[in-house]
């Protein structure tokens, strides 16, 4: 039987691979935009519904964009932060080097 490995020993294997931390990394954005929608539209009171209605999306596609499910455009971005009284900003930042 083969010597099973602890999870950060495995967890570090698989990141090593390039087309997993690229994984990685869209899921992380993807959760962050999420978050920040749905913390927004806590703050203004508004239910999934209502924002969907403003953003002239259906609930669904709010809740699924909520919860990470899905990479957004900008036109998209747009329109659900004019929805969420806000104005898009786009940054690119540099690489923090990860040691």
């Amino acid at each position: 039987m083969a010597e099973r490995k602890p999870w950060s020993e495995k967890r570090a294997e698989i990141m090593s691979r390039p087309d997993a931390r690229a994984g990685y990394e869209a899921a992380r954005i993807r959760f962050e935009l999420g978050e920040a929608v749905r913390t927004r539209r806590e703050q203004l009171g508004l239910t999934q519904a209502e924002l969907a209605q403003r953003a002239g999306l259906l609930q669904p596609a709010v809740a699924c964009f909520e919860a990470g499910g899905t990479m957004p455009t900008i036109p998209l971005l747009e329109r659900l932060a004019k929805a969420l009284e806000l104005r898009l900003s786009v940054t690119l930042e540099p690489l923090r080097e990860v040691g």
